[in-house]
C-alpha cells in the first residue's frame, strides 16, 4: 500500500510517526511523511520519503509572538489571523493531495485532517499519542487536566476542545471552497489508533469499539553514545539525567545556577540535555560532576543512569517506563498542555513524583523532590515492575496489523 502520515507540532509530535513509518516501509509499503519543512533531516534519519509543510510552530513559538503566547496562551487567538491560518492553509492543501493518491492515511489530530475526511472515509485512520479528542467519563481531556472538576465532568472537559475548533470555521470553508469542497460537510466516524499502553493508561471502557491503544510507537535508535558520554557514566556512579524537552520554555529561575545546586545538594553526577531552553550552559561545562550535552538516543541513554528529570512529554516517558527508571516531571506547558497529565498517571503508577511545573518551581521544591526521587526505593521497584510488561509489548507492530487491516 501507499500510505501517506500527517503530523504537525513539535519533535514530540513527529518521532512517534517517524518510527511507525519506518516499520511500514519495512514491512513493504510504501511511505511518506508530512509534515513542517524543520523536521526534513529527522523524518529522512528515518529512511522516509518527506514532503513539507510550511507550518513550523517551534519557530514560532521561539518568536517574539510565540514568547507572548508561552507567558499568556489565551492570546493565541491574535496570533491566528496573523500567523497560523497562513501556515494551515498550506498544510491542508498539501495533506490533501496527498490523500487522494494515498491508500491509507494516518493523520494526527494537530493537521485537521478530519476536515476532508468526508471525502476518503474508507482510508483515514485518526493516529495519535495523547488521547485528548475522544470524549471519556474516564479520565477529563489531558490538555486541560490542570482544572480541579469532579469525575462526572470528565466528559465536559472535550467540549472545551470542540469549542476551540469553532475558531478554524473560515479557514477550513476557505481551504474546501478552493478544492471545490462543499462548505456543509459532516466529519465521520474514523478508527483511531493511540501510541499509547494499557499497562500505563487503560483504554476507557466508553471508547468506540474501532479505537485501539497499541502501545507505545518506540523502537531502538539506530544512533550510539558518544565516546564522551560513556566515559561520563563509567566514571562514577549511575548520573541523573535532566532534559526539558526539544520546545523553548521561560523560566524566572536561573537554572543553571539550579542545577549545579542539586549536583552539590544531592551529591549526584548529572548529565545535562541542553534543549532550546538552555543554550548556553558554558558555566556548567567545567563541572566535573556535570556532562552537557545536545542530544542522545534515549534508548541507549536512560537505560544507564539513576533516575530522570524531564518535561512530561509522552515520549521521553515511554522511554523511561521501558528503561524501569523512576522520574520527575517539570511541566514546561502549564496551566495548558498533556505533561501535567502523564506526570499524574505516572504518580498513580507509582513511577513519578507529583509534576512540578516549571512556573510554579522553586530551587528548594526542586531541590527537594529530586532528593525523594534519588532515594525512594518503591519508586525504584514499581518502576522495574512496569517495565517487565512494556518490554513484552510490541505497540509498533500492532498498529501496523491495524492499519494494514484498515482497524477491522
Amino acid at each position: 500500500m501507499k500510505i501517506a502520515i500527517f503530523t504537525l507540532g513539535t519533535r514530540g509530535d513527529v518521532q512517534p510517526y517517524a518510527v511507525l513509518g519506518r516499520a511500514l516501509k519495512l514491512c513493504g509499503h510504501e511511505v511518506v511523511l508530512s509534515t513542517a519543512k524543520n523536521f526534513e533531516s529527522l523524518v529522512k534519519s528515518y529512511g522516509l520519503e518527506f514532503v513539507p509543510v510550511d507550518a513550523d510552530f517551534q519557530a514560532l513559538l521561539d518568536s517574539e509572538e510565540g514568547k507572548k503566547i508561552r507567558k499568556n496562551p489565551f492570546l493565541a487567538k491574535k496570533q491566528l489571523n496573523k500567523f497560523v491560518y497562513p501556515m494551515m492553509a498550506d498544510a491542508f492543501a498539501t495533506f490533501y493531495a496527498l490523500t487522494k493518491t494515498s491508500d491509507r492515511v494516518l493523520f494526527h489530530v494537530k493537521t485537521m485532517a478530519d476536515n476532508f475526511a468526508d471525502q476518503f472515509p474508507d482510508k483515514m485512520i485518526e493516529a495519535n499519542v495523547i488521547p485528548a479528542i475522544q470524549p471519556t467519563k474516564a479520565f477529563a481531556n489531558p490538555v486541560f487536566s490542570f482544572l480541579s472538576l469532579p469525575t462526572f465532568m470528565n466528559k465536559f472537559t472535550y467540549k472545551i476542545t470542540e469549542w476551540g475548533l469553532k475558531m478554524w470555521t473560515k479557514p477550513v470553508n476557505d481551504f474546501r471552497s478552493s478544492v471545490g469542497l462543499p462548505l456543509k460537510f459532516v466529519k465521520p466516524v474514523l478508527p483511531s489508533i493511540y501510541g499509547v499502553s494499557e499497562f500505563f493508561l487503560q483504554k476507557p471502557a466508553d471508547y468506540p469499539v474501532n479505537s485501539f491503544f497499541t502501545g507505545f510507537w518506540s523502537d531502538e535508535s539506530g544512533a550510539e553514545l558518544t565516546k564522551g558520554v560513556i566515559d561520563f557514566i563509567n566514571q562514577g556512579e549511575p548520573p541523573l539525567l535532566i532534559t526539558f524537552g526539544s520546545m523553548p520554555f521561560d523560566s524566572t529561575l536561573d537554572l543553571k545556577v539550579l542545577i549545579k545546586s542539586v549536583s552539590e545538594k544531592c551529591n549526584t553526577r548529572i548529565i545535562l540535555i541542553k534543549g532550546w531552553g538552555l543554550t548556553d550552559v558554558s558555566d556548567l561545562e567545567n563541572s566535573p560532576n556535570i556532562k552537557t550535552i545536545d542530544s542522545a538516543p534515549y534508548d541507549k541513554l536512560i537505560p544507564l543512569v539513576k533516575a530522570v528529570v524531564h518535561h512530561g512529554g509522552i515520549g521521553t516517558m515511554a522511554a523511561c517506563l521501558k528503561a524501569g527508571k523512576p522520574f520527575l516531571t517539570c511541566p514546561i506547558l502549564y496551566p495548558l498542555g498533556d505533561q501535567v497529565f502523564w506526570g499524574k498517571i505516572a504518580v498513580e503508577k507509582g513511577v513519578g513524583l507529583k509534576p512540578l511545573p516549571l512556573k510554579k518551581m522553586t530551587a528548594d521544591s526542586f531541590i527537594s523532590s529530586i532528593q525523594i526521587l534519588l532515594s525512594d526505593n518503591r519508586l525504584y521497584e514499581h518502576a522495574e515492575q512496569l517495565s517487565k510488561h512494556l518490554i513484552k509489548e510490541d505497540g509498533v507492530a500492532k498498529a501496523i496489523k491495524l492499519i494494514e487491516s484498515n482497524c477491522q
